[in-house]
């Protein structure tokens, strides 16, 4: 039998809250992985299993997600007799016994960490690596390493700073292949670093959850002047664009939105209509190099996104909007409310669906942006899964902090084992098959 023993426990992410991690045993050897926790949630995500008992952990522990593993999930699994390469029937076995739209039952933390395990124990049955493996489950015969979007200053929910706009990202384009993206994107890095610290001071050059430098500043566009001084500074200029992740959700209020949110006495008669926050995006696209923006409108703004997606060429990304989900993605589709997925596992709950979920977006002609979350573990699944999808493009993070760092790291490794066959999306980003 392909499966001998599946084990959860309870670990701690990089925000020091409890998280789900799986050992899943076969013929071939142990398989662990491990679950990512986010902080800007959308509404309409899969549910994470938390305890609730604020006695404890503050009511984040994972020990129900945890013994639905040991108690419900392994024992069906085990029963069943499916074989580690059977992804699509494991997973789908998983939704069975869990039965409910969002993985209320057992916690979508629960069934991805047993789906990701499952994934892993696979490729090892294959004897092949995981991100081959991946590109095989997905009908993918164009393995193409993808363009990094670097998180180098953080706001919204991610930083204490009064930042609203959660992420600005540096994307080397330019770059010859995915060890140039590392290195211009590094010494961005640090150029910025530099430059903070001597605009702010020591004590500004802290780091938010993604690694990314948090100096208090209130004006959006002044991190976009630091980012685009920095690049000017390393000599990258024309060769790395500028992404960002608004998370439009977390400040909007009543139907407008408050760019000083973080503020309890905000004052109401500045916050922007929909309308005045596009002028504002159209704003930046036309004075500084970006290429993406995430979220730019609430969750449920359908008529705002529509009219951002219709007025540039940009790439503007659904994550809140569409959370990984077939069902949001297809209404995206039909009112063509943006042109990019953000594809998070732990946002649908399974590989199988993952994959399922690119692909719906790439036959729209859309692009697919897979992303970490900012509670991240050391597991490096995405940095495969980006690789064996070939979707172009990735997000985890600054080149700062070990658990973003492992999945770029992870990534170096797979471009110097593809050798002469590694191809980087570079400025095909948006769609790497071109």
């Amino acid at each position: 039998m392909s499966i001998q023993s599946i084990k959860a426990r309870q670990i701690y992410d990089s925000r020091g809250n409890p998280t789900v991690e799986v050992d899943l045993v076969t013929e071939n050897g142990l398989f662990r992985a491990a679950v990512p926790s986010g902080a800007s949630t959308g509404i309409h995500e899969a549910l994470e299993l938390r305890d609730n008992d604020k006695s404890k952990y503050h009511g984040k522990s994972v020990l129900k997600a945890v013994d639905n593993i040991n108690s419900i999930i392994a024992p069906e699994l085990l029963k069943s007799g499916l074989q580690a390469t059977e992804q699509r029937a494991i997973d789908n076995l998983l939704l069975k016994i869990d039965g409910t739209p969002n993985k209320a039952k057992l916690g979508a933390n629960a069934i991805l960490g047993v789906s990701l395990a499952v994934c892993k124990a696979g490729a090892a049955k294959k004897g092949i690596p995981l991100y081959k493996y991946i590109a095989e489950l997905a009908g993918n015969k164009n393995i193409i390493l993808p363009t990094p979007a670097f998180n180098v200053i953080n706001g919204g929910s991610h930083a204490g700073n009064k930042l609203a706009m959660q992420e600005f990202m540096i994307l080397p384009v330019g770059a010859a292949n995915f060890t140039e993206a590392m290195k211009m994107g590094s010494e961005v890095y640090h150029h910025l670093k530099n430059i903070i610290k001597n605009k702010f001071g020591l004590d500004a050059t802290a780091v938010g959850d993604e690694g990314g430098f948090a100096p208090n500043i209130l004006d959006n566009k002044e991190g976009l002047n630091l980012i685009n001084e920095a690049i000017k500074i390393a000599g990258y200029e024309g060769k790395i664009e500028i992404g960002m992740d608004v998370a439009a959700s977390e400040f909007h209020k009543n139907g407008k939105y408050d760019l000083d949110f973080k503020n309890e006495k905000s004052d109401p008669s500045t916050y922007l209509e929909p309308k005045a926050l596009e002028a504002l995006y159209l704003d930046f696209i036309k004075n500084y190099p970006i290429v993406s923006i995430e979220d730019p409108f609430d969750q449920d703004g359908w008529d705002s996104w529509t009219s951002i997606t219709a007025s540039t060429p940009i790439q503007i990304v659904g994550d809140d909007l569409t959370v990984t989900n077939p069902i949001r993605i297809k209404t995206a589709i039909e009112k063509k409310a943006c042109n990019c997925l953000l594809l998070k596992v732990n946002q649908i709950g399974s590989v199988t669906e993952s994959i399922d979920a690119h692909k719906l977006a790439k036959s729209a002609g859309w692009g697919t942006m897979v992303s970490h979350r900012s509670g991240e573990t050391e597991d490096t699944f995405i940095a495969d899964l980006v690789v064996g999808l070939s979707t172009g493009q990735i997000k985890t993070g600054a080149p700062c902090r070990s658990e973003r760092l492992a999945k770029y790291n992870q990534i170096l490794r797979i471009e110097e084992e593809l050798g002469a066959a590694a191809k980087y999306a570079g400025k095909e980003f948006r769609n790497p098959t071109a």
